[in-house]
């Protein structure tokens, strides 16, 4: 397959390779020199109006990144089946020993405004069963809920059942326990580049 001179990805990758990798090269070659030693994961959003790397000035090798649709994380389930999401956090506690995980989520997520409003049902194959995983949190909401405000809401209380998912993983659970790990549960603001404390 041929590539296209204006396809805007090359072009970035041309930008990165004139501009970035003659000031960067050292850096990535030692960063080829050993294993990635990253003391933080971010579970984030795959929303293409948020990157963890920007947001936190993070350099190559900084962050172990983990993003999946609402960035969202499933109740602990060792059934054999393929979970994407807990094998990265098993990856990042047991193999690579973050000392802290957090939860970045952030305001207008397409994701959870897809949960309350419906637009799901386009989509069952896998995007409805792993909305599910945050479906609690809108029990304890109000029935009429509507507005900014209910979908701000909504959006907090998943970052926090997020957060209460990760303590269902027992090696999460007990490394937070021995003060080996620390959760942080963050919302991003991309109006006004606000980072909220949960």
């Amino acid at each position: 397959m041929t590539i296209s001179p204006d396809d805007p990805l090359m072009a970035g990758y041309r930008r990165f390779r004139s501009t970035v990798w003659p000031l960067e090269a050292q850096r990535y070659a030692q960063l080829a020199r050993r294993r990635q030693r990253p003391s933080t994961a971010v579970i984030a959003c795959s929303d293409s109006r948020i990157d963890p790397q920007t947001i936190f000035d993070a350099e190559p090798g900084d962050l172990f990144v983990i993003r999946n649709v609402a960035g969202l994380v499933p109740e602990y389930a060792p059934d054999g089946g393929c979970h994407g999401t807990s094998a990265a956090l098993e990856f990042a506690v047991k193999i690579l020993k973050v000392r802290r995980i957090v939860v970045l989520g952030h305001a207008v997520c397409d994701g959870v405004h897809a949960m309350i409003h419906g637009p799901l049902r386009n989509a069952q194959d896998f995007l409805g069963p792993w909305m599910d995983i945050a479906e609690p949190v809108m029990w304890p909401m109000p029935e009429q809920g509507a507005g900014d405000a209910f979908e701000a809401a909504i959006e907090d209380a998943v970052l926090r059942h997020s957060r209460a998912n990760l303590r269902t993983f027992p090696w999460i659970r007990d490394a937070e326990k021995s003060g080996h790990l620390t959760l942080s549960v963050w919302r991003f603001n991309i109006a006004t580049g606000e980072l909220q404390t949960l």
